[in-house]
C-alpha cells in the first residue's frame, strides 16, 4: 500500500482532483506502480491499476499475487477489473478499505475462452 501511495504524488489529475495510486506485486517479490493520467478527451486517461499491470507485463513480471490500490476510497473500476481478471486472476486485490480475490471483482469476465 506504501508504494501505491508514494506512485499516487505522481498522478496527473487536474479534472477530477482524485490522486490515484496502484502497485503491483509479482510472485519474485518484485513491485510495480503507476498512478493515473488524466487527458481532456476523458476516454484518452489511463487508471493507475492498468498502468501499474501493463508496466509489469512489460517489464517481465512474475506470476502477479498482489495488487494495492490506493487511497482506500478508490475502487477498480470496470474496465480495470476487466484487466486484472486476465492478467492477474489469482492476485489478492486490496482497495476500498478491504481485501477481496481477483476472481470476486468481475463475475463472468471476458476472456481467451470467450473468443471463437
Amino acid at each position: 500500500m506504501e508504494e501505491a501511495r508514494r506512485a499516487s504524488e505522481r498522478a496527473r489529475c487536474p479534472y477530477s482532483g482524485l490522486a490515484v495510486g496502484a502497485a503491483v506485486l509479482d510472485s519474485e517479490g518484485r513491485t510495480y506502480s503507476g498512478c493515473n493520467v488524466e487527458n481532456a478527451a476523458y476516454g484518452s486517461s489511463m487508471c493507475a491499476e492498468r498502468v501499474a499491470l501493463f508496466k509489469a507485463v512489460s517489464e517481465g513480471c512474475g506470476r502477479i499475487v498482489k495488487i494495492a490500490v490506493y487511497p482506500e476510497r478508490a475502487s477498480p473500476c470496470g474496465a480495470c477489473r476487466q484487466v486484472i481478471s486476465e492478467l492477474a486472476p489469482g492476485a489478492l486485490v486490496q482497495s476500498g478499505g478491504g481485501e477481496a480475490g481477483a476472481e470476486s471483482l468481475l463475475p463472468g469476465p471476458f476472456g481467451p475462452r470467450s473468443l471463437p
